[in-house]
């Protein structure tokens, strides 16, 4: 087995730390917002939507395992495309560029969430600057826990993420009881719009779903802070996709029992919060609330924690300014402060709608990648041929779906989405070509 050659570890986070930091990711703002999304599509069959794409991030995730046991490398994502493909110093830059920008993409978006529901029953409701100022307050309040210590994150990660388990199981089982559709009326209808969905219409809102699923890979980052990671990582990347699909489904199913559809597809990101609300009156609104502020907190904490890591890893190689590899107490505090402070001003500048979407597409294309990357050495990493070829056809179905998805409703934000891949590979074209004078000069 390859071990990579880096500072010395301290061992703080074990199972239950790492399986929160991968829930922390994914378990964010994604599920409220695709809740909507979905029911407009395809109604009362977003359950298996959910359970489908679930299933393709179970086969990403596959990849990420055996090449994360084998190069055991903190970078994840960009080292593990690198120490693959040795020759290709664009290509590796490129790629460590897009995902850090889409882990700063998905905290600015989680912020902004958790600021919109914090505020969504007071009359500062719709004052957009009292939102963007809350999100920007959260993001330095986890901020300054992640330049703390690591012990520290993760014993309030476990906190955050398991509290939130419990309060959106509570919520999601209260409005089955308490809606105003019974078990065999919730069958007849999911069977009525079996007959109205296309196959094509399922396919493509599961493909939608990998957005709630990204997050897992976080717990790569913490290689170098966790224990028996040749154990714990696939344990807790694919526990906590398990309770993932688990969460999602029991979430949907518990809002389509008691929210009708029309409802859900106006309310969109809110339809949880409402229909609680209509249910259950201020108590149920305040559960959905807090529910939804755990869930984004986490989501920041674990998207800081993990992707900081990885930005210093590229910063380290010179494809980022090499004061963000600094590191104090092995907490790469540049490099989370930088991440913070780009999230910030992402919130400032507004039009997130378009940078999720940027952030969608990315995620998914880097999977699609390290599909690839594990073929290319399913030798040495141990492999399963079959297993890795399907999840490099089902990655690739899944991104092609959703271009299609985005072409035929969002074409604009898909030029912006391109406009932004162009920028960001200028600036990753620019430190490569640096570096690669750098070693000639010398």
């Amino acid at each position: 087995m390859n071990k990579s050659l880096h500072r010395k570890r301290n061992k703080n986070l074990g199972l239950f730390e790492l399986i929160a930091i991968a829930l922390g990711g994914m378990v964010g703002g994604g599920i409220f917002t695709i809740l909507g999304i979905s029911v407009a599509q395809i109604g009362l069959l977003t359950p298996l939507a959910i359970i489908l794409g679930g299933m393709v991030a179970s086969l990403a995730a596959y990849s990420y395992v055996q090449l994360g046991l084998y190069y055991r490398d903190e970078g994840a994502t960009y080292s593990f495309f690198k120490r693959t493909y040795p020759g290709s110093h664009v290509a590796a830059s490129a790629i460590g560029w897009f995902i850090i920008f889409g882990y700063i993409s998905t905290m600015a978006l989680y912020a902004y969430t958790f600021s919109s529901y914090a505020i969504s029953s007071t009359d500062f409701a719709d004052n957009i600057w009292v939102r963007k100022a809350i999100a920007i307050a959260v993001i330095l309040v986890f901020t300054g826990i992640n330049l703390w210590s690591v012990n520290g994150m993760g014993k309030v990660e476990d906190l955050m993420v398991y509290t939130k388990l419990v309060v959106l199981t509570i919520i999601s089982v209260v409005l089955m009881q308490h809606g105003t559709m019974d078990f065999d009326a919730f069958m007849h209808q999911m069977a009525k719009d079996a007959e109205h969905a296309s196959v094509l219409s399922i396919m493509i809102v599961a493909s939608l779903t990998f957005v709630a699923y990204e997050g897992f890979q976080l717990v790569i980052n913490a290689v170098n802070e966790m224990t028996l990671p040749e154990k714990n990582i696939p344990r807790a990347i694919y526990t906590a996709i398990a309770l993932a699909i688990l969460i999602y489904v029991v979430i949907a199913v518990g809002a389509l029992f008691a929210i009708p559809a029309e409802d859900i597809i106006r309310d969109k990101e809110y339809a949880l919060a409402a229909g609680a609300g209509k249910v259950l009156g201020k108590l149920g609104t305040a559960l959905v609330i807090a529910g939804a502020l755990l869930a984004t907190s986490s989501a920041i904490s674990g998207t800081v924690f993990g992707s900081s890591r990885q930005m210093a890893v590229v910063a380290s190689d010179g494809y980022f300014p090499g004061w963000l590899a600094r590191r104090s107490n092995n907490i790469p505090k540049n490099a989370i402060i930088t991440m913070s402070l780009c999230a910030g001003i992402l919130i400032l500048l507004g039009g997130l709608e378009m940078i999720l979407e940027f952030g969608s597409v990315t995620f998914l294309l880097v999977s699609l990648l390290m599909a690839i990357a594990n073929y290319r050495i399913r030798d040495k990493t141990h492999s399963s041929t079959i297993w890795t070829i399907l999840a490099i056809i089902g990655l690739s179905i899944g991104g092609a779906l959703i271009l299609y998805y985005e072409f035929t409703h969002k074409w604009e934000q898909m030029l912006v989405i391109i406009g932004l891949y162009i920028a960001l590979a200028l600036g990753a074209w620019g430190f490569a070509k640096r570096r690669s004078q750098a070693r000639e000069s010398s």
